[in-house]
């Protein structure tokens, strides 16, 4: 098993991470949605979908949305917000998608880069490929690889739901990695994130060779232009030939 399989699919991924700001995301889904000029009724995949709110945020704004992760827990989870035009699925992202054609693919706040290979990294731009339709888009939303090497903070604690998790980062190879340590009634637990530091340059090879056009790049949820030294975001706006 590798290491976000078992970590995303325990509580505390989601315990630690419970403080993520929806209010942002929801607004970063509009301008994205707004600037894409999707139809209402359009396809959307969220592809690495987690617990689903953002599936949910965009079937309200009017889309069938399909959404997919590995995690069954999540998934699991998800289901109770199913309506005719909103499904959850557990997909490896590396595999085909077994779908109709849709409109758009997003995968959203870093759902990349956790593969140990370059064949498991192109075959998420390929099964993306597979499953949109000539001129869909694909986002993906990546960190900013230069500006992580240089803001990396290299402890940190945090306290959730009375559990103290102790953080570490560090430069790895190409990758950052993420010690996690804390303790929960009467046991101690060890997780890690490993994420590739794949370069802008990296991602627009792999998206240029599975036949989508870059449209634009932006360095934050708010759309501003990207940056690669001052950009924390690298947001991919791709469209399939």
């Amino acid at each position: 098993m590798q290491w976000f399989e078992e970590w995303f699919d325990t509580p505390y991924y989601h315990i630690l991470y419970s403080n993520r700001d929806y209010r942002e995301a929801e607004n970063f889904l509009n301008l994205l949605t707004d600037f894409i000029k999707l139809d209402k009724n359009s396809k959307i995949i969220d592809l690495a979908c987690g617990k689903g709110r953002h599936s949910v945020y965009l079937n309200q704004l009017g889309y069938d949305v399909l959404g997919l992760d590995l995690s069954a827990q999540s998934i699991t989870y998800d289901k109770q917000f199913e309506n005719e035009t909103l499904k959850f699925r557990v997909h490896d992202m590396r595999n085909a998608i077994e779908s109709d054609p849709v409109d758009a693919v997003f995968n959203l706040f870093t759902s990349f880069g956790y593969f140990e290979t370059e064949e498991e990294d192109r075959s998420v731009f390929r099964s993306v490929s597979e499953v949109l339709k000539d001129d869909g888009y694909f986002v993906l939303d990546f960190l900013n690889a230069d500006f992580v090497r240089n803001a990396i903070v290299p402890e940190s604690s945090v306290e959730k739901e009375k559990i103290n998790f102790n953080i570490k980062k560090h430069i790895e190879g190409e990758y950052i990695m993420k010690e996690i340590d804390f303790e929960d009634q009467g046991r101690k637990f060890h997780f890690f994130e490993r994420v590739k530091l794949t370069s802008p340059e990296k991602i627009l090879n792999y998206a240029d060779e599975f036949g989508f056009e870059l449209i634009t790049r932006w360095g934050d949820y708010q759309l501003s232009d990207f940056d690669g030294k001052t950009s924390q975001r690298c947001i991919n706006l791709f469209r399939k030939k």
